[in-house]
């Protein structure tokens, strides 16, 4: 097949999609397909189709320990650098290796669906309905066996002008401690954990600076978890054990700064409870070929949902290689499978 691996960007996560799209290119050049890699921000010098035959750059594999500055690539005001647009037309297929932004919030998906463009993953609107928390909170609470911890919507417009009043409005609906995030942010950029009041007003501005939306809720303390759905079944549970502070970005990304486990050692029937919910959570947001959703699980055995992710990362430190791996896929293979099932989407839609 031939195959673009679209990744880069303009989101704060862009360091994390192109090592994502570089290490899943040569994944599939192994397994015997044309690739071409394609950073979305970036003009493509000369013609389109010459990508299909170059070869992938282990720099494009680096990320550094803090969120890349993507104020220049912003001001350009385009998503799509020159000749994008046409290579991702010349593939059969478009491996979406982007995180964060409109990438993995359902626009970039929309702008394929138009242009008739095959791409794995999500839908549009499974992506949308993800990657807004709130929303996702709203669509998930009534859902049984799925638990969510309880917060609050914070908006920009409501926080400015009123950054007192609203922090304490927000003090009283929540309580301490709690977790203060950007409502559409991935990788924990801008996440705060809350454990004093004079803590929470600097943490909302932070999460607000990333996007006019956040969302604050309750901090559930207990152990950190993982679970990968492929091909609607879920593969094992992880566990991520951070060695100083909580799984931020720094910890998810710099090799050494986190344990991860898997399967996880946990009983096997908290493990079958956290692997029903992430396929709960898969179907009712309307997911396709695979997601990941990441759980705390209390002192007590209480098992909460935190997120979905549409588009989870495919780095060589990422979850839901590790998650394969214990069953025995390799990254090649899982590469392989997210292609096929992808694929499957549109047979399905086509027949």
């Amino acid at each position: 097949m031939k195959i673009v691996v679209l990744c880069g960007g303009m989101s704060p996560e862009r360091d994390v999609s192109l090592s994502t799209g570089a290490q899943v290119a040569n994944a599939l050049r192994r397994k015997g397909h044309l690739v071409a890699l394609v950073d979305s921000a970036l003009d493509i010098p000369g013609e389109p189709a010459s990508l299909f035959t170059d070869k992938v750059s282990e720099n494009s594999a680096h990320i550094s320990d803090t969120a890349p500055d993507i104020d220049e690539l912003l001001q350009r005001g385009e998503y799509f650098g020159k000749g994008v647009l046409e290579a991702c037309r010349m593939a059969d297929i478009v491996f979406t290796a982007m995180h964060g932004g409109a990438g993995e919030d359902g626009t970039l998906q929309a702008a394929f669906d138009l242009m008739g463009v095959r791409y794995t993953g999500s839908s549009a609107k499974g992506c949308a309905l993800s990657m807004d928390k709130t929303v996702a909170k709203r669509l998930m609470a009534p859902v049984k066996g799925v638990m969510m911890p309880e917060g609050t919507t914070l908006l920009r417009g409501d926080f400015d002008g009123n950054e007192l009043s609203y922090a304490k409005k927000v003090l009283e609906l929540v309580g301490l401690p709690m977790v203060v995030k950007p409502a559409c942010g991935g990788s924990s950029v801008g996440v705060s954990i809350v454990t004093e009041e004079d803590q929470l007003l600097p943490a909302m501005e932070l999460a607000l600076s990333y996007e006019p939306k956040a969302v604050a809720e309750r901090y559930v303390k207990g152990r950190e978890f993982s679970v990968g759905v492929l091909g609607g079944r879920a593969l094992p549970v992880i566990e991520i054990i951070p060695k100083t502070g909580f799984y931020d970005y720094k910890n998810k990304y710099q090799s050494g700064c986190t344990v991860e486990i898997c399967p996880a050692d946990i009983p096997e029937e908290a493990s079958e409870r956290m692997k029903t919910a992430a396929v709960l959570v898969h179907e009712e947001l309307g997911l396709a070929a695979y997601s990941r959703t990441d759980f705390i699980m209390t002192e007590a055995g209480e098992c909460y949902a935190l997120e979905a992710n549409t588009l989870p990362g495919m780095t060589a430190m990422s979850l839901i290689p590790q998650e394969a791996a214990a069953v025995g896929i390799g990254f090649d293979e899982l590469c392989q499978i997210i292609i096929e099932e992808s694929m499957n989407k549109y047979d399905r839609t086509d027949s």
